[in-house]
Order: C-alpha cells, then sequence, then structure tokens
C-alpha cells in the first residue's frame, strides 16, 4: 500500500523514486546551507528537523514522532505508547566516545521515530554527532550494504559487530559533500514495514 503523500503518488514505484530524488536534493542543500551544524547534536530536535528538511514536500508527517506502531520483518519497533519515553532516554545516552555514540544511534533506530525515512535521516544524525564530538564521520562507501543491514538487524542484541564495521569507514574527512551524501543513498535502506495495532503487540 502506498503511503498518502503530497505528490498525490499512487505507485509505490513511483512515489520512491521521487521520494529518493527529493530527498537527496534536499540533503544536499541542508549540507550546503549550514543549517545541519545548527542542530544540537544527538537531540531529539535534531533528528525531528533533519526528518522535516528532507522529507517536507513530500509527506505531510515529516519531522514529526510517528503515531502508528511498526514493524519490519520479525522486529517490533518501540511501541507508539513507549515512544516518547524511549526518545527522551536516547537522547540523555553519553555521546563522548565513539562507543557511546554508536550505542545511541543503535536506540534510535530501535526506537524508530519515523513512519518513513527512519534510516537516512538516523545516519545524518549519527554523522553530526560524531563530527561534533570525535571530528570524524562515517565514510558509507567504505561500508558493505549487507554487512551494514544484517549487523543492524543484530544490533538490539549485540551491538559490537555494527561497531566494527562503522569504526572501520571512520574518517576526518568531515566537509566532504560526496561522503555526506552516501549517508543517504537509498542501498542502505530496504522497505518491508509492517504497520500494526496497539492490541497486537
Amino acid at each position: 500500500m502506498t503511503l498518502e503523500n503530497k505528490l498525490h503518488l499512487t505507485s509505490s514505484v513511483e512515489l520512491a523514486r521521487e521520494e529518493e530524488r527529493i530527498s537527496k536534493k534536499k540533503a544536499v542543500e541542508l549540507f550546503e546551507s549550514g543549517y545541519l551544524d545548527t542542530l544540537k547534536a544527538g537531540s531529539v530536535e535534531a533528528l525531528c528537523r533533519i526528518h522535516e528538511y528532507l522529507f517536507s514536500e513530500v509527506y505531510d508527517f515529516a519531522g514529526q514522532v510517528r503515531t502508528v506502531n511498526l514493524a519490519k520483518g520479525n522486529f517490533r519497533f518501540a511501541p507508539v505508547m513507549y515512544l516518547e519515553a524511549a526518545l527522551k532516554n536516547v537522547e540523555a545516552m553519553p555521546q563522548s566516545t565513539f562507543d557511546e555514540i554508536i550505542e545511541k544511534y543503535v536506540e534510535m533506530n530501535i526506537a524508530h521515530p519515523f513512519r518513513e525515512g527512519n534510516g537516512r535521516s538516523t545516519r545524518i544524525w549519527l554523522d553530526l554527532m560524531l563530527k561534533k564530538e570525535l571530528h570524524q564521520v562515517i565514510d558509507w562507501s567504505q561500508v558493505d550494504k549487507n554487512d551494514y543491514l544484517l549487523a543492524m538487524e543484530r544490533s538490539p542484541i549485540k551491538d559490537i559487530e555494527i561497531k566494527h564495521i562503522l569504526k572501520a569507514a571512520l574518517t576526518d574527512e568531515i566537509s566532504s559533500r560526496e561522503i555526506y551524501m552516501k549517508g543517504i543513498d537509498t542501498s542502505y535502506y530496504y522497505e518491508g514495514y509492517t504497520v500494526f495495532k496497539a492490541e497486537e503487540l
């Protein structure tokens, strides 16, 4: 089923194509305008503003925390009734070391605050933390897509794998637009969300 969108598209393939085109254009603007650097790294507010910037031309819910329960495969993300508390807990997590930042990133992925566009928004949010705290970012061109997806799937139980993969891809090229843009490459996320009712939890 195609998500309701501002473009009035009813084909999920067409919507995915337009969403990718528009979000990439907006991501470039976000980077070049300097707006990204004005956001408080590691905050929920920063993540919401990133999401809003990327997707406001496509979805009414851009920048807004989801109001539906989501699952992907057999994994159910934070239930809506606990989502606000989960986000507060994630925001309060420390972020002064690489390990702490990745742990915070993993927890935000478990929270999965948005109906769509979590991966791209959260990777920019991750890089913003790394840039501010460690003066480094992830060179996503050095991250194997399948290894990353499998490590992220396993990260709620064991995060050592995702830490290893991302640490090996760290770079100090924090001003490179090309490296930044690899983080929102849609090849790093995949669809397959299931929306379910609270009583199905």
